[in-house]
């Protein structure tokens, strides 16, 4: 069976090129990065290339890209280091309520360790609002984190703004781009962004690989312990093919991202109106103005998640209920929730996440897909 993959939010089919790009570092190019001998120091040249292209895509200083093992550890990297460099000043955090586990968990934990986090609300839309942040501000605040983008609803933060008001204040601003880079433009001389998380195979890339931006290196500890890798920031032998993936997956996202923007978004108002069509009492969430174009949740009153993933799953559709890493959860989306809805209706959200190689014929069928069942069921 040929499956039409709907879950792209989750992770994304590594490029052609970027595969071919790597292969060479799983045989004959498998040197120590590390080593001063010709092969290895070739092999060192090519991280340092693959660091230049994600710095330039980013408008940002290479010397402030570090490698990591994805997202959740810069994420973890960003905050617990964050606070250690802002200890002095206070020890008060805003974020949002409806986060990525690997900021919450991490915040929880600070919690634990004697932090105080305000925990903004967010509208039916997944928005947070701007006053509610600058009340939030005390004098012992020391750092914001807020995500770029949300992984299940789509919704675009206004980063900008925070990133201003957190310059003014002195406040460390971390920004989660996950979800966004390589997706919407984020310039890093434009943005006041202090730290900033991003992940490989959220474009393209190779799972195991992420970066984090640090604005300011020379004030920002390790995370780990061990050796000198990273300018003495992460330690750890480098995962040179998924490093060399990631450049390679920058490199094509940057020369066709308005093409995948211009893509994704036909597709996206297709999906809406051929789900309109076929299912009158279908409910979109988010910000249908501002969001990723390659993120849809819907909402259906007479399914449950989890009955039309298996529906969708026995045609040879891949969809989610939500973010992938919070596969098997019991208690339903805390994103939903902090959008107000009940967990009736949360129980009954899928997501539907859209990518490059998807097509017309792709949304038409799983909407048709959707609309049969539901009126088969009537």
């Amino acid at each position: 069976m040929s499956f039409i993959y709907l879950d792209h939010a989750a992770t994304t089919k590594p490029h052609e090129s970027v595969a071919a790009k790597m292969l060479p570092f799983l045989g004959e190019e498998f040197y120590n990065p590390s080593a001063i001998y010709q092969p290895a120091v070739k092999v060192r040249a090519k991280i340092s290339n693959a660091r230049r292209t994600v710095a330039d895509f980013l408008n940002a200083d290479p010397m402030k890209i570090f490698f990591t093992s994805g997202g959740t550890e810069s994420d973890n990297w960003a905050l617990r280091m964050g606070v250690e460099s802002m200890k002095e000043k206070g020890r008060h955090i805003i974020s949002s309520s409806i986060e990525h586990p690997a900021v919450l968990n991490t915040l929880k934990a600070l919690e634990r360790s004697g932090y105080e986090v305000t925990y903004l609300p967010v509208d039916e839309r997944g928005r947070i609002s701007i006053e509610d942040l600058k009340n939030a501000v005390r004098e012992d605040t020391i750092l914001i984190s807020v995500m770029h983008a949300n992984n299940e609803i789509g919704t675009i933060e206004p980063v900008g703004q925070i990133g201003k008001i957190a310059s003014e204040k002195g406040i460390l601003f971390h920004v989660d781009a996950v979800q966004t880079m390589g997706h919407i433009k984020i310039d890093l001389k434009e943005l006041d962004i202090d730290l900033m998380s991003a992940s490989s195979h959220k474009i393209y890339g190779p799972k195991g690989c992420g970066i984090l931006y640090v604005k300011d290196p020379a004030r920002f500890g390790s995370l780990l312990y061990g050796g000198s890798q990273e300018n003495g920031m992460r330690p750890g032998t480098e995962n040179v093919p998924s490093i060399i993936g990631f450049g390679e997956a920058v490199a094509v996202a940057s020369s066709r991202m308005e093409d995948d923007h211009a893509h994704d978004l036909k597709l996206r108002n297709l999906f809406i109106d051929r789900l309109k069509e076929e299912v009158p009492d279908v409910e979109f969430n988010g910000d249908q103005d501002n969001c990723l174009p390659g993120i849809l949740s819907v909402s259906l009153r007479s399914v449950t998640a989890e009955t039309l993933l298996i529906v969708l799953d026995s045609n040879g559709i891949c969809a989610s209920a939500g973010s992938a890493c919070a596969a098997g959860a019991i208690e339903p989306s805390h994103v939903l929730m902090a959008c107000g809805m009940d967990k009736d209706k949360a129980s009954r959200t899928v997501r539907l996440s859209i990518g490059r190689e998807n097509t017309e014929e792709d949304i038409i069928f799983t909407a048709k897909v959707i609309g049969d069942y539901i009126r088969s069921r009537s």
